[in-house]
């Protein structure tokens, strides 16, 4: 997982982006779009049409990181565009790349006694 420091961000850039682009393009895509600042040290995220292929840019402070991950089956749930610019918490985005639905997450198993 990114070590993401307390009161950073995560912001979700709704709809389809192209995976094509590195971090000069996203970086472009959220001053545009999410109208935000892209070395502000915040998460930023975007999700492939096929669904399977997420990036995230960060600034860190030192310089630019960009990850990615793609899912070997499934894929990443992700807002609508109709939503505009979407924040969720850090704990949010570790169910994300985990494939989790990070809106609703689900216990599968509480103990009923102890022993």
């Amino acid at each position: 997982m990114i070590p993401v420091p307390t009161g950073v961000r995560v912001w979700l850039a709704t709809g389809y982006t192209d995976m094509r682009r590195g971090f000069p393009g996203l970086s472009l895509q959220v001053q545009e779009v999410l109208r935000r600042d892209p070395l502000s040290g915040h998460l930023f995220s975007f999700r492939g049409h096929r669904g399977d292929l997420l990036k995230v840019i960060w600034h860190d402070g030192h310089g630019a990181c960009l990850f990615t991950k793609r899912l070997e089956r499934g894929r990443f749930l992700w807002p609508s565009p109709a939503d505009g610019a979407v924040t969720i918490s850090t704990a949010q985005m570790s169910y994300l790349l985990s494939g989790i639905d990070w809106r609703n997450p689900q216990e599968t198993w509480r103990p009923t006694r102890v022993g």
